[in-house]
């Protein structure tokens, strides 16, 4: 009888040991305090806020180990266990074991508001009488898709390039390519989606943005990709427990995602393994962790 009454409540004891974070955790951020609308160590970005909502979800606080999102930074942050959890990476990316995805973006065309139609192909032929900005990494292989796209269409004597590193001594480096098609300085600009959406949507309405399709003759370079989180490959508890606070908090995080301009458009099935490949280094890039992840 005895048995009966005590086995079920150390029964219960047991699950919410497990559903419990230990005493002292804490949800250790590895990410860039100079980087909107990504993150910044005043807490103004979008991933900021998702950490937050996370950490609630999970009963415990945020702390961050701040690192610029340049060579080495996985190396040097998650890997050498500074930190645990980068938000913002492909769910492709092989150095990390990423998490169910919470977002999917793709790249977009940016322009300033004009009766010009915006351009919307990589085949539109005024692309042959403009300056297109395109964030540029600097090897072939890494640089983004629709870099690869315009080389293909002999374009590249149009094109001014725009580092994804910047200077870093100015705020959000990666930004000044928006900054130069508001200023005129290119006609065009093609851009990784949640970049352009915030500072677009900050504009004034001087700027805006068509999502970019994919030429046909690069099938094997995506241009939209899903989001995910990255953990050390062998926490996989803590990826189980990162998945279901997504799960549990995605209306949430989908409308902190709508208040920054972030576009997103449908998950599509997943990719060929090389395919797949391909698309996380290309994306990577596009946030300008490819070449951090070189350096690991």
């Amino acid at each position: 009888m005895t048995i009966r009454r005590v086995t079920p409540l150390l029964f219960a004891l047991l699950l919410g040991a497990i559903a419990t974070p230990a005493i002292g955790f804490e949800l250790r951020v590895c990410a860039d305090p100079n980087n909107l609308p990504f993150s910044n160590d005043r807490l103004h970005g979008f991933e900021n806020r998702i950490a937050s909502v996370l950490a609630r979800e999970m009963g415990t606080t945020v702390r961050y180990t701040w690192w610029a999102q340049r060579r080495g930074f996985v190396r040097n942050t998650l890997k050498a266990g500074l930190c645990d959890v980068v938000l913002g990476v492909p769910a492709g990316l092989e150095s990390v074991l990423a998490t169910r995805p919470y977002y999917r973006s793709t790249y977009v065309w940016v322009s300033r508001r004009s009766r010009e139609a915006p351009v919307t192909s990589f085949d539109d032929p005024r692309l042959a009488r403009k300056k297109i900005g395109v964030q540029l990494v600097g090897d072939d292989y890494a640089n983004t898709p629709p870099a690869h796209a315009l080389m293909r269409r002999g374009l590249i004597g149009n094109v001014v390039g725009f580092t994804l590193y910047g200077d870093y001594s100015k705020p959000n480096p990666p930004a000044r390519i928006l900054e130069a098609v508001a200023a005129g300085e290119v006609d065009v600009a093609l851009v990784w989606g949640p970049l352009a959406g915030y500072f677009a949507s900050r504009s004034g309405g001087a700027l805006r943005i068509v999502p970019a399709a994919p030429p046909a003759d690069l099938p094997d370079f995506p241009f939209a990709f899903d989001i995910a989180m990255g953990v050390r490959r062998g926490d996989k508890d803590f990826k189980t427990r990162l998945d279901l606070a997504l799960l549990r908090r995605r209306a949430e995080i989908d409308r902190i995602l709508d208040s920054y301009g972030v576009p997103r458009v449908r998950t599509a099935p997943a990719p060929r393994a090389d395919v797949a490949g391909r698309a996380a280094g290309a994306d990577v890039a596009a946030r300008g962790l490819a070449s951090a992840e070189a350096g690991r």
